[in-house]
């Protein structure tokens, strides 16, 4: 019963060449998000802080204006 297990374990070991890499990689593994979604984040993450910077638009506070 070990040797069937070891088996099992040692059929899943590939090497994967560095150029196919990026086919097997899952998109939600990928450090930034998307557009829109990063967008959103930097928008609750300035009103969350109070502050506004380095985006390019003035303002900043409870977002009422």
């Amino acid at each position: 019963m070990r040797w069937v297990a070891l088996l099992i374990t040692l059929a899943g070991c590939v090497r994967v060449a560095a150029y196919q890499r990026e086919y097997l990689a899952k998109p939600a593994m990928n450090p930034e998000a998307a557009p829109l979604e990063q967008k959103l984040d930097t928008h609750v993450q300035e009103y969350r802080e109070g502050s506004m910077g380095g985006t390019g638009v003035g303002g900043g506070g409870c977002g009422c204006n």
